[in-house]
């Protein structure tokens, strides 16, 4: 019976001794768990799980979270280039086409289409071509001095006269708008002040003699002026 009883305990020894031996053995030691997390390290930081927490569940002989590597950046689009031949030399067209797009500064740095083919054709880079600078804006001539105002139209429809007047009394005027403004309900004359002798507009030497003002026809009365003996009072 004694025989037995030991025999029992000492299975149940050995199979204690069996399975401590077998947890041991599963379980990994902390330099395997932390050298596991160091070989993804990159993704384990994106991930948040620091290598502590990732040594203590290792150790814990719980299978850590399989951690992923992130997703990889998407590859930019490539960008489109000139069309090349199998050996990355360009086409004629993608060479003509270049040239056509910047044709005007091309043309003004003497690039002819043909030249800048060849040199893009043979592999080379073509001079890079500059718009051409706008030519400098022309310096103002000088303004034709003014000969002063535009005579206004006369109320027969002549332009006034361009004779200077000179006037020299109290009621004459050196132009006719002067003169209507003065008296605009009675009729303006030009006066000859040294013949004393007025003319009516549209006549011939209204506006034209030499010394002479715009008066209003009752001032030139009134100082003693008279009308000239060939005109028609209008």
């Amino acid at each position: 019976m004694r025989r037995q009883i030991a025999v029992v305990m000492c299975s149940a020894v050995l199979g204690l001794m069996a399975f401590s031996s077998h947890s041991f053995a599963q379980q990994k030691t902390t330099k395997a768990c932390q050298e596991e997390w160091r070989a993804n390290k990159a993704a384990n930081q994106a991930n948040g799980i620091t290598e502590k927490a990732y040594v203590a569940e290792c150790r814990g002989s719980a299978a850590p979270a399989q951690t992923s590597a992130p997703p990889p950046a998407p590859s930019p689009a490539p960008s489109a280039a000139a069309p090349q031949t199998a050996t990355g030399q360009k086409t004629a067209k993608a060479c003509r086409d270049e040239w056509r797009a910047n044709k005007a500064a091309n043309q003004a740095n003497g690039v002819t289409e043909k030249a800048y083919v060849d040199q893009c054709r043979g592999g080379t880079t073509p001079a890079q071509t500059t718009a051409a600078p706008p030519p400098p804006s022309p310096a103002p001539t000088a303004a034709a001095p003014a000969s002063g105002p535009a005579p206004a139209p006369t109320s027969s429809g002549r332009s006034a006269p361009t004779t200077a007047a000179h006037p020299t009394g109290a009621n004459e005027f050196s132009t006719e708008a002067e003169a209507k403004a003065h008296c605009p309900f009675y009729t303006v004359v030009w006066v000859n002040l040294k013949s004393k002798v007025y003319h009516f507009s549209g006549t011939r030497y209204y506006g034209e003699t030499k010394s002479g003002a715009y008066m209003c026809e009752r001032d030139s009365l009134a100082d003693g002026m008279r009308a000239a003996k060939n005109e028609t009072h209008p």
